[in-house]
């Protein structure tokens, strides 16, 4: 008689350890990449909404950014590293979706509301007809957006959310 059991298929992409287990190969190889052993996600995500909080910080005294902000569109985690030249780009993604679900609903959370807000001022900025009007809504969407980027900071270092920094200034 011969067996119906299926052979296991073989794929070229990193299986990932059982949760709550890594061997120590595994973790130097992530953190070789600048990405966090413990939840899996990568700080050069970030630099996606750094780049336009730096377009919107320009605005007030440049206005000419605006238009450079308004080239600004959203990107998911997995494509901003399909778009980049990230080195270890496949290894950012799998490490990405095999990351604890709670960890990655915290991170994506965050980074939905920071795209949720870049992409209401952009809407905006292009309604807007006057410099000083584009000007303080990019000075308020940047108020808004920095201690969020700062508390996905958090969340990806594995730190807790009270150690970032979430107070916003007056202005």
């Amino acid at each position: 008689m011969t067996s119906t059991a299926a052979t296991p298929a073989r794929s070229d992409r990193p299986t990932s350890p059982p949760a709550g287990r890594m061997d120590e190969a595994r973790a130097a190889e992530l953190r070789a990449a600048n990405i966090n052993p413990h939840t899996g996600l990568a700080t050069d995500y970030l630099n996606h909404f750094n780049e336009a909080v730096m377009l919107l910080e320009m605005v007030p005294d440049m206005p000419e950014c605006a238009e450079d902000f308004l080239t600004w569109t959203p990107l998911s985690y997995a494509e901003h590293f399909w778009a980049s030249n990230f080195k270890a780009r496949d290894l950012a993604i799998e490490a990405y979706e095999s990351a604890d679900p709670k960890i990655r609903e915290d991170f994506d959370n965050l980074t939905a509301s920071m795209t949720s807000i870049l992409t209401a001022v952009g809407a905006a900025m292009r309604e807007a007809t006057q410099d000083k009007t584009r000007a303080t809504l990019a000075e308020q969407a940047a108020s808004w957006v920095k201690p969020l980027v700062a508390l996905a900071g958090g969340v990806i270092n594995g730190g807790p959310e009270s150690e970032a920094e979430t107070s916003v200034p007056d202005r």
